[in-house]
This record gives structure tokens, C-alpha cells and sequence, in this order.
């Protein structure tokens, strides 16, 4: 393995730190590496695995103004660029205005998603106001560059896929929306469209919009809502994008005085919009279900006369501590998937009648999905998703998960290695849908070491088929995405 240090961050952390999201699989990383002819530790990299895997990474480098929640960090992007059998390493924050403001004056100047808005020190971003543009929730590969996104909505920032140059944020010609953008814009890997949306405290409370295979906006619309809300994931089919109304939202009453906390309105039912890829308002169809809340979407897809979406339905979206759960009890049960009881469901929109079905479609216990992103969303089969650690936010293991039979083939990662979210990579010339390979990042804690680890895509359980060595152990972090050779520029 060839290394070079490309840069190095003083660590401003306490020294006693004891956040469990800022110390252990969390502890955050302060160098950035170029590595070139990494290792491989076990297996072989398969020839026809090309092109680059990137994971967004929340990696706080300043102390929080009050509490701290995992999803506050600065964002940090690693990325491993796979051609010929070999492998090379980069990783670097993303310079966001945020970051570069709090660095210059050297503390935090803006309060998490767990503090009043009134704390922040300065004017900012997001939809709740006066948060930091950390950038460190989604990263995606559109018209050939990285863009990593904010939850909370904000800039999106370019990067080049390979090298991880920086970019600054996108303009989109002078047209990138007001209100910034989420996390999660959608692409279409047939069409090289990107779908978008951004949500606010300010009617219309939610907008939709696509940028073509150039990256130009050539869509934007409103999409009315009662109120403000908290979209977190948006779906789409060949036709139509899907957004949604769930009855988990900041409590209307707090709001009024300036406190945001979310409840879930439990006599609510949960609300669907589908509207058609460039449709108008007045082209918006509801469709109403069972009350829940959903992170993320698996895919979705048209049958007949119907709209077919599957995510993860929570069973209970806002878990309560109890005394025993200790002082952090609070926050981990924020971020616990097993406290919210996530499941993989499929909703059925009848588009002649108006009518909702929905079904489970497995019992595991998992969520963070990734496709095969040809499929997406077109009729699919498989979908590979993450199981958790009760009581953490920690990936212990990765599964295929059958949605014509239900099915799941599991593989567990040993104690204390915890994975990332892993996108399914097809392999050159690929003709099945299952035909290529699942990636991932992987944190050994206890060996204080990093790797990625590659898997054969219709044989997980049988475990990684290369692991290849990474020049430090990276910090745990949240969504990632391939993008396969041709959608990129660079060596």
C-alpha cells in the first residue's frame, strides 16, 4: 500500500470525550489520505468490478454547542476507486461554508438538531433554520460528480468522484432552490435524470424538481402540505415520483413558541403523494395508509393499474426511554432501528381507484437499502439491507432480501466489526439482476483497523470473497452509493 498524507486536522474534541457517537466505532478521523495499491488481506478483487464506491460519513470536528446528535457532524467522504483487479483509497472533508466559518473561528457556531435553533451563534441552513450546512447525510454520483446532501435540507456539494477534489456547492445555472435541497435525490440510472425535493417551515411546505442527464434543472413544483413536515426519502417508477405526509412532525403547538419537537400523531393515518415526473401541482395524487414513519425507500415500481412502493414501516416511530437506558437512554433510542421496530413493507397505490394495500414483506429486522440501481424504479427483485446492533446505531450485518419469496440470506460481521451501508455493484457485462457484488466499508474496533470488504452479490452469507486493507480505522457513517465505470471521469 502506497500512502501519502494529503491533509491533517487538529483535534478539538474533549480528551475525556464520552459521547458514545463521538468516541469507539464513532470516533471521527482527522487525516485524509491518498492510497494507491492497497492491500488485499484475503480473496481477490474481481476484474470486473469497476468503478468507485463513495460512504458520506457524519465526523464531527469541533465540540457541539449543548447536546450532540450523531447526524450533526461535518461531513467526511471515502471513497474506493476498484479497476483491473486493484484498488486505491481516498478520503476528504467536505468543505462546506459551515465548516470553514467554525475552523476560521475556531468553536462551533451552530446548535444540532437536539438544541434550539435560538442557540446557534449565527444565522444558517436547513429547515428547521439556523443549522449548519454540515453536508455529511447522502452522497450521490450525478451527470459526473459527487454530490453529498444535508438532511435538513441544504447546498448541495460537488466532488470529483475519484480524486475527491472539491467542487463547492452546485449552482444549477443559477436556479438551485431557495429553500436548499434533502438528502436522498433519486437517480434514474437509465434516464441520468436526478429527482429532488425540499421541504420548510414556509408554505408550501414541500417542493419537488429534476435535473436532466446534463445536470440542469428542467423541473421544479410545489407539492402543498397542511403544514411543515419531515420528509426524510422520496421513490419514484418510470413514471411518477412519490413523496410523502407522514403524521411525524414537529408539534404544531411548541412550533408557535419556537421549540421544535417532533411527535407522532398517532390518529393520523400516513399520506402519499404521487405525481408524474414533470407533473404539475394540480396533477398530485394522495393515497392515505396505515400511520407510521419512513426513513428510507427500497424501490418502487408499476404494475397495471397500480404504483408499487416498498420501504421500512417503523412500528413505533418515537421510542421512549426507560430509566434503565441511563443517561444516554434518550438519544440512543433516537437512532435504535430495533426500538423502532423497522420492517420491510410493500404499499400498493391503485391509481382507477384511489386505494391503498399494503403487506409485509419480511420479519428481519433491518433497514439502509441498496438495489441493484438498474432496477431502480422498474420491477426488481433483490434488495440488500443492513441489520443493526440493538440499542445502537451500528451495522452488524448484511442481508439479501427476496421480495417475490420473502426470503433473507444473512451475514453477521464479527463482534465489534461494524459495517456501512452497502450498494450492490454489477459486474462487467452483468446480464442478471443479482450478477455482481455488494461493497462496503467495515470498522474493526476492537483491532483499531478499517477495510473494505467485497461480497458476491447472489451469495452473501457466504461472506466477503475480498477484504482489502484501508490506511486507518474510519469512523462509522451513514449512506453511501456506486457509481459504475462510464458514469465518472478519471483513472
Amino acid at each position: 500500500m502506497n500512502v501519502r498524507i494529503a491533509d491533517r486536522f487538529a483535534a478539538q474534541l474533549p480528551v475525556d470525550d464520552d459521547h458514545p457517537y463521538r468516541t469507539g466505532a464513532w470516533r471521527p478521523n482527522l487525516v485524509e489520505y491518498d492510497a494507491d495499491a492497497l492491500t488485499v488481506l484475503e480473496g481477490r478483487i474481481p476484474r470486473d468490478l469497476d468503478g468507485v464506491y463513495l460512504r458520506n460519513t457524519e465526523n464531527p470536528m469541533l465540540p457541539a454547542i449543548g447536546r450532540y446528535h450523531p447526524f450533526d457532524g461535518d461531513g467526511m467522504v471515502h471513497a474506493i476507486r476498484f479497476r483491473d483487479g486493484a484498488a486505491s483509497y481516498r478520503n476528504r472533508m467536505v468543505r462546506t461554508a459551515g465548516l470553514a466559518a467554525e475552523l476560521e473561528a475556531g468553536e462551533p457556531l451552530w446548535a444540532g438538531i437536539i438544541e434550539a435553533p435560538s442557540a446557534s451563534r449565527r444565522d444558517g441552513w436547513g429547515a428547521r433554520t439556523r443549522m449548519k450546512d454540515a453536508s455529511s447525510t447522502d452522497v450521490v454520483v450525478h451527470a459526473g460528480k459527487a454530490l453529498t446532501t444535508f438532511y435538513q435540507c441544504g447546498d448541495a456539494y460537488q466532488l470529483d468522484p475519484v480524486t475527491l477534489a472539491q467542487e463547492g456547492p452546485a449552482t444549477w445555472g443559477g436556479r438551485f432552490p431557495a429553500w436548499g435541497i434533502s438528502a436522498h435525490p433519486k437517480l434514474d440510472e437509465v434516464t441520468q435524470e436526478l429527482m429532488w425535493f425540499a421541504y420548510s417551515k414556509d408554505a408550501p411546505y414541500l417542493r419537488y424538481g429534476v435535473l436532466d442527464a446534463k445536470g440542469e434543472l428542467v423541473h421544479e413544483v410545489p407539492v402543498a402540505l397542511p403544514g411543515p413536515r419531515l420528509p426524510h426519502d422520496m421513490a419514484f417508477t418510470e413514471r411518477y415520483a412519490i413523496l410523502n405526509d407522514f403524521p411525524v412532525f414537529w408539534d404544531a403547538g411548541l412550533l408557535e413558541k419556537g421549540i421544535h419537537r417532533p411527535r407522532f400523531h398517532s390518529q393520523m393515518p400516513s399520506r402519499f403523494a404521487v405525481i408524474p415526473r414533470r407533473g404539475a401541482a394540480h396533477e398530485v395524487r394522495w393515497f392515505e395508509a396505515e400511520p407510521t414513519y419512513v426513513l428510507h425507500w427500497i424501490n418502487a415500481f408499476e404494475e397495471g393499474d397500480e404504483v408499487v412502493l416498498d420501504g421500512f414501516f417503523q412500528k413505533d416511530p418515537m421510542p421512549r426511554p426507560s430509566p434503565e437506558d441511563g443517561a444516554w437512554g434518550p438519544l440512543m433510542k433516537q437512532v435504535d432501528l430495533a426500538a423502532m421496530g423497522t420492517r420491510a413493507r410493500r404499499w400498493r397505490f391503485d391509481l382507477r381507484t384511489g386505494r391503498t394495500r399494503e403487506e409485509p414483506l419480511s420479519d428481519l429486522c433491518c433497514e439502509f437499502p441498496s438495489i441493484n440501481g438498474r432496477h431502480g424504479g422498474r420491477p426488481y427483485r433483490y434488495a440488500y439491507v443492513m441489520t443493526a446492533k440493538p440499542g445502537w446505531f451500528l451495522f452488524d450485518g448484511l442481508a439479501r432480501l427476496d421480495t417475490h419469496t420473502g426470503r433473507t440470506e444473512r451475514y453477521v460481521f464479527p463482534e465489534g466489526v461494524y459495517a456501512s451501508e452497502s450498494p450492490m455493484a454489477p459486474r462487467l457485462g452483468a446480464r442478471a439482476e443479482d450478477d455482481g457484488y455488494v461493497v462496503t466499508f467495515v470498522s474493526d474496533v476492537r483491532n483499531d483497523r478499517s477495510e473494505c470488504q467485497v461480497f458476491d452479490a447472489a451469495h452473501i452469507a457466504d461472506g466477503p470473497v475480498a477484504r482489502v486493507a484501508l490506511p486507518e480505522r474510519i469512523c462509522s457513517g451513514t449512506h453511501a452509493c456506486w457509481a459504475p465505470r462510464g458514469s465518472f471521469d478519471g483513472a
